[in-house]
């Protein structure tokens, strides 16, 4: 086998990529959605929600998370009480109800592909918003504490999180073309029927 024969096997492999990609953004997104009504996911998306200008607004006070941060796993009653009094879980809800919304749009491609096309398109302009978490939460930087490694550009866990929406909006763009693609063709067929 030549290196041509190969490139060729190998610039087919979108045909097995792009489904990849679909079902890779559906179970992303149906399983981060639901974990939104998980006390622990709604708790450790407060830094994001208070940070940012497009949403500090729809929680009761933004100012105060970092003293009611709970540890994923702990369970500390005074600050899931000042959570249940912030607004964080309906507003968990609510953000992890659209986001298992476009996750179940995607799966519509077959049937309906030009909603999975919008629902790709949604997560495109979702993935902007989340990466915009990268100027306005401090915690997605390392902190200074001591070490000579902090700020600018090393990432904290919770930046490497945010980051890997870069991923994810070019995965809504090819996903959106493949839906744009089938939807042209169905009604073409019907259309020459």
């Amino acid at each position: 086998m030549n290196l041509r024969s190969i490139m060729e096997t190998v610039a087919r492999a979108d045909r097995l990529g792009i489904p990849l990609t679909r079902l890779g953004l559906i179970v992303v997104f149906l399983w981060i959605g639901g974990l939104k009504a998980a006390r622990y996911e709604a708790d450790g998306i407060m830094p994001f929600v208070a940070n940012s200008p497009f949403m500090s607004f729809l929680i009761q006070d933004p100012g105060n998370y970092k003293t009611h941060k709970n540890p994923e796993g702990a369970l500390v009653p005074e600050n899931r009480a000042w959570h249940e009094a912030n607004g964080t879980y309906p507003f968990a809800y609510g953000l992890g109800s659209v986001i298992v919304l476009y996750g179940l749009m995607l799966c519509l491609h077959p049937i309906l592909p030009q909603v999975a096309a919008l629902g790709s398109f949604l997560i495109f302009v979702m993935s902007f918003v989340t990466l915009s978490f990268l100027i306005t939460t401090p915690e997605c930087w390392v902190p200074a504490l001591g070490d000579t490694t902090h700020g600018f550009p090393y990432l904290s866990g919770a930046g490497r999180l945010v980051l890997k929406d870069a991923i994810m909006m070019g995965a809504a763009l090819v996903t959106m073309a493949d839906s744009a693609r089938a939807y042209l063709r169905k009604r073409d067929t019907i259309r020459s029927a």
